[in-house]
């Protein structure tokens, strides 16, 4: 693991993860994790690649005002279930439970005022939510949960959340960074660089390719 000057030189083209949690994390067996200037097309033949973008927010410019019509609040720990509730009413194929979310306030990141939701100002109705951590060493904020209910979409509700949690840092964080699958439908990217994050930094996390079983025959 590259040491803490190496990552901040480079913070989104050196790890694939956080500063914080490439130091703790264990990758499960098996998996390949590699920057596309190190990845070959050949190896699809044998790995299942899932690819996923990584920005970067100088915090120089954040936005600063939401559209007419949306609250924004600090999120409460009694607010675990709405959460956890937008966020799986949000994809397709993710699902979170209640002891994960409060797993992110037990960490060394965890920072009260980087959880967010977003209300109807008029019925006050929830409209999504966004969960950032913040970690004092690399002086790095990271955006971690980005949810917009899809009855709430193109309303300027994600990128509400992501200047508020923007704001909260700047002056105070170095930078911050954000990242999503690359392929995702929903095309989240063109959100964070709406909102002034840049680059184009691009991780392929591989699997092995499952091969059926070739069929016996007996005769």
């Amino acid at each position: 693991m590259p040491n803490l000057a190496e990552y901040l030189a480079d913070p989104c083209g050196t790890l694939s993860l956080p500063y914080w949690k490439a130091g703790i994390f264990t990758p499960p067996p098996g998996l390949r994790v590699l920057h596309d200037r190190d990845f070959d097309p050949a190896l699809l033949a044998e790995w299942e690649d899932c690819r996923y973008f990584r920005l970067l927010h100088d915090l120089k410019e954040v936005g600063r005002e939401a559209p007419a019509g949306i609250l924004l609040q600090t999120a409460g720990p009694e607010q675990t279930g709405e959460i956890v509730r937008i966020i799986n009413a949000s994809y397709a194929d993710i699902r979170v439970d209640a002891a994960q979310i409060e797993g992110y306030q037990r960490t060394a990141v965890y920072d009260p005022a980087l959880w967010v939701m977003a209300a109807d100002a008029d019925t006050g109705r929830l409209m999504g939510c966004g969960i950032a951590d913040y970690d004092p060493e690399a002086g790095e904020l990271i955006l971690e949960w980005i949810q917009v209910l899809p009855e709430y979409r193109r309303r300027g509700v994600g990128r509400a959340i992501v200047n508020r949690l923007l704001g909260q840092k700047q002056g105070i964080a170095r930078f911050a960074t954000v990242s999503g699958r690359a392929d995702d439908p929903c095309r989240p990217e063109r959100l964070y660089r709406s909102c002034g994050f840049a680059g184009n930094d691009l991780w392929h996390v591989l699997r092995p390719r499952k091969i059926a079983p070739t069929p016996s025959h007996s005769g």
